[in-house]
């Protein structure tokens, strides 16, 4: 989740050598990288096989410790380069890297949903290996129910070339306390009904906890990305700018939460927005929409005496929010001891459903050896069926129960490589529209001059 929450300020380069970090095997050898012990009489070592991995995080060079740890027999280390997205320094130096080659490429990098697109579909993507080629098939998605949206995002012309490990379909997070005043129960079943499906049962709802004195959302931003990722297109097709009737009404919609109070009018990601978590704001705020990583990562630090009084259930409309794809240098299949190693550990992260596979690890918060750490929402559906997704925040509730079926719902066909710039275009003109400080008309205009003027997109 901290593709999101990324709080680096600056550049940094991080070199690891993780082979001796080994320790007791947890798993059987998966292959690929590790290598059988030499029957050969020589006593020279075998080179170890360098994995260039590029990331803007530390989540995957961690994962990298783990992976280590669990395959002692694995003939590789990890040269590790850490890029934070704070203002834009990751972009452009992964594509610098990519586009010089040579043998301190990036053989393994990350990208975000963000941007994921450009290096997937897009400008870049043909840097990106397919992963049929390494050896990872169809077969091994659908055995481990890979969530369709992000198998979509990270295909090109029918080619898988990036698959995220965590799953970020989203769910409406709600107050327990607020539902059983204003519905009579806080039971996710019944919530759900209450607040979806559609938007029109949502802001009927948002009438009923007005008169209790409750908002239902914190602010605008928190019904956006719902609209966003649940429209049929995104916003350039054809390469002219598109706006979708879907994110069109996020006009009227935000206006209407600003007008009628029902919201503290807020914007995401800021001190209010937090303190609407703990319940300190200026009214009581029912919900927010998001994955698991809002609650595990964002609101776990936020919540306080709120703690264990919120529930999940099915949003008025699928979504998803955020994540981070895996994608390799397509020049490592010129190399079949990368290729080996490259693939062992793609498969590990993203396609290994077994207990010892980083997917389990990540759903059950066993990271680390004898420590509890935190549960979260993965790709493959078989590995948090057999998983245990109980959370003091939700109450105890099992969270994979909701996030499951909310992966499902998720699509990936509505994005563009633009969608970052696009997004922080629209959100404003949006802001100014709710305030009242334009027109209708003119925020829509307004709107298509300045992607047009930053971005040099023409409108349909």
């Amino acid at each position: 989740m901290k593709r999101f929450l990324t709080t680096a300020t600056a550049v940094l380069m991080l070199t690891s050598v993780l082979a001796a970090c080994g320790g007791k095997s947890n798993s059987s050898n998966n292959g690929g990288a590790s290598a059988s012990p030499s029957a050969s009489t020589s006593n020279k070592p075998k080179d170890k096989v360098t994995i260039n991995l590029w990331s803007f995080t530390d989540e995957i060079p961690n994962m990298t410790t783990k992976y280590i740890a669990t395959h002692p027999d694995a003939n590789v280390e990890f040269k590790t380069t850490i890029i934070a997205t704070t203002d834009g320094a990751y972009q452009p130096a992964l594509d610098q890297a990519l586009a010089s080659g040579g043998k301190d490429a990036p053989d393994l990098y990350a990208a975000e949903s963000a941007f994921v697109l450009k290096y997937t579909q897009g400008d870049a993507s043909d840097y990106a290996a397919n992963y049929a080629d390494l050896g990872l098939d169809d077969q091994m998605v659908k055995d481990a129910e890979i969530a369709q949206y992000s198998v979509d995002i990270g295909s090109k012309d029918g080619q898988l070339k990036g698959l995220a490990y965590q799953a970020t379909g989203g769910a409406f997070i709600y107050r327990r306390s607020l539902a059983k005043d204003v519905f009579g129960t806080d039971d996710p079943a019944t919530i759900k009904n209450e607040v979806g499906p559609g938007w029109e049962k949502f802001f009927d709802a948002a009438a009923k906890l007005k008169a209790k004195g409750y908002g239902i959302v914190s602010g605008d931003g928190d019904i956006w990305h719902p609209i966003e990722n649940s429209s049929d297109k995104g916003w350039v097709v054809n390469g002219k700018l598109h706006i979708d009737p879907k994110r069109e009404q996020f006009l009227d919609l935000s206006k209407k939460l600003k007008d009628n109070g029902y919201s503290n009018d807020t914007k995401d990601w800021s001190e209010s927005w937090f303190a609407d978590m703990s319940g300190t704001g200026k009214q009581p705020i029912f919900g927010f929409f998001g994955p698991a990583w809002l609650i595990n990562y964002v609101m776990k630090d936020q919540v306080k005496d709120t703690n264990g009084d919120w529930a999940a259930t099915e949003p008025p409309t699928g979504f998803f929010w955020g994540g981070t794809w895996l994608l390799a240098n397509k020049n490592v299949v010129k190399d079949e001891a990368k290729k080996a190693a490259v693939a062992d550990f793609i498969k590990w992260v993203t396609l290994d459903t077994s207990d010892t596979g980083l997917q389990y690890y990540w759903a059950n918060g066993t990271m680390k050896d004898g420590e509890q750490g935190t549960k979260d929402s993965v790709s493959s559906s078989v590995v948090m069926a057999k998983s245990n997704g109980e959370i003091e925040l939700l109450g105890g509730q099992n969270m994979f129960e909701v996030f499951v079926p909310a992966n499902a719902n998720a699509t990936g066909k509505n994005l563009t490589q633009y969608d970052e710039s696009i997004n922080l275009i629209w959100r404003d003109q949006v802001r100014e529209y709710s305030a009242g400080n334009k027109s209708r008309d003119k925020t829509i205009a307004d709107f298509k001059q300045k992607v047009k003027d930053q971005l040099g997109i023409e409108s349909e």
